[in-house]
């Protein structure tokens, strides 16, 4: 059989090929019945509870878990930094290999892996155990995320797409925010240990609901461990030279340069193909490309804030770190509230609008932060605050339908995991621009400055919606 044979071939499991325009296929087009319909979407969005949730309360015991190992801080940050590394440099082969193999089945697996993974983690005794443990993690992690997304596409119908994405915003954004608590409760009661082992029958419930899941036709091309090789090398060692090049230039600069080598060789490698495992063919596409774009932009304003709004209010403001949580959760609270509305509009209304007016909430929100005299108050930050998460729950879920209906079905993998490729990178490039500030800059002026970078960031993600709104117009009247 010829590797083009190989790469079409369907698996037992997978239904037949069908024609186009056939009653089948119409049905495909329209999502799942119901009650699978919902029953497919617990599963999805118990998934990401999982690997979100387990993210937000890992950082918090990370002093628990270097006295208890008998390790440093430093080297204790290694359980979130093997985490990070393992999803940025398998997130897009996750995708490509849900397209390979089916999208059901690699999203189950990354559960299996993501479950064993977190009673591993649970069972450690030394740091190098651990560190593998949630490497392993991480992987499992990458094909939920990847995944996820793809999969909503095939369970729900296009018009109710927008409100299925506006659900999936609401877990990320409430186990984003009850994370830190979560950790907190279970530390204040049990060792470290019981904030993977929960992870356990979360995992069980998410395997037994997942047999609802759609069964996408396996039609990717067949996968290139050299090409996976690459982008591991190019993804990982971005991320992993961005977070040395403050501490350790010469490391961190060496290794950025290596990746950008893997990088250049990977495109080379891939250009030439038709389903590339970076997907270049998706990029070309000015809908997804520009949504890609704008969706970095964002999640840079929002990580700016994050990171800058602990130091504003604790070093600046004095307030403890437990006020500081407080506060602050007004903005996932109010992601959590317009997700779903955002997801509704989305069905009815211009998408790019929506992003036009998150955009610039996103922006107003962070500087009127970054700006307004507070006077010892934290009353008037808080509906800062609101209107940030406002901005970001109007942003994220048009922007995101926008990119996936931009892909073809067949690329829904591809897709996903641009998606969450988009959200790391911005999200990492967020970080660094706080690391650089505090470095340039005094700790009383650096969260000021990451506040008013990260709104003029968010204003950029506004202004590339309106690019995208006017080449749309444009082409609708030609």
């Amino acid at each position: 059989m010829s590797p083009a044979t190989a790469d079409t071939v369907l698996r037992p499991q997978d239904p037949p090929a069908r024609t186009a325009g056939s009653p089948s296929d119409t049905a495909e087009a329209d999502g799942l019945p119901t009650p699978r319909r919902y029953v497919a979407m617990t599963a999805v969005l118990a998934a990401i509870v999982l690997v979100v949730l387990d993210a937000a309360i890992a950082n918090l015991a990370l002093p628990t878990i270097a006295q208890s190992l008998g390790v440093t801080s430093g080297a204790s940050v290694w359980v979130v930094t093997a985490y990070q590394l393992a999803i940025v440099m398998f997130l897009l082969p996750a995708g490509a290999a849900g397209e390979r193999f089916g999208y059901r089945g690699v999203f189950m697996l990354g559960v299996v892996l993501f479950t064993l993974a977190s009673a591993a983690c649970a069972f450690s005794t030394s740091l190098p155990m651990l560190v593998i443990a949630r490497f392993v993690q991480g992987v499992g992690s990458a094909a939920v995320m990847a995944l996820a997304v793809g999969l909503l596409r095939f369970i729900y119908p296009k018009r109710l797409l927008g409100a299925a994405i506006g659900w999936n915003a609401i877990a990320v954004a409430l186990s984003g925010a009850a994370g830190p608590s979560i950790g907190a409760a279970i530390l204040s009661v049990a060792g470290w240990p019981w904030l993977f082992a929960v992870n356990i029958p979360v995992g069980i419930v998410t395997l037994a609901t997942a047999s609802a899941l759609p069964l996408v036709r396996a039609q990717g091309r067949r996968l290139d461990i050299a090409s996976i090789a690459l982008n591991a090398g190019a993804f990982g060692g971005l991320f992993f030279g961005i977070d040395r090049a403050i501490a350790e230039p010469r490391l961190g600069i060496g290794v950025l340069a290596a990746a950008a080598i893997a990088l250049i060789l990977l495109v080379r490698r891939e250009l030439p193909r038709t389903s590339p495992l970076i997907p270049l063919d998706l990029l070309r596409e000015r809908t997804f490309r520009l949504s890609v774009i704008a969706s970095v932009c964002c999640f840079i304003g929002q990580m700016a804030g994050f990171v800058a709004l602990p130091f504003y209010l604790q070093h600046e403001l004095g307030r403890s770190a437990g006020t500081a949580g407080l506060v602050m959760t007004a903005w996932p609270l109010t992601v959590a509230v317009v997700a779903p509305l955002s997801g509704r509009l989305a069905d009815r209304f211009s998408n790019d609008t929506l992003c036009i007016v998150g955009g610039v909430s996103l922006a107003a929100g962070l500087a009127l932060a970054a700006f307004w005299p507070l006077h010892g108050s934290l009353v008037p930050l808080i509906p800062f605050l609101m209107l940030s998460g406002l901005g970001f729950g109007l942003f994220q879920t048009p922007n995101n339908r926008n990119m996936l209906l931009a892909a073809p079905r067949e690329r829904s993998g591809a897709a996903g995991g641009m998606q969450g490729m988009a959200r790391l990178s911005g999200q990492t490039a967020g970080s660094v621009v706080l690391l650089l500030l505090f470095g340039l800059t005094s700790d009383l002026h650096a969260p000021h400055l990451g506040l008013a970078i990260g709104a003029g960031f968010a204003l950029g993600a506004g202004a590339i919606s309106m690019i995208r709104l006017a080449a749309q117009s444009r082409t609708a009247r030609a």
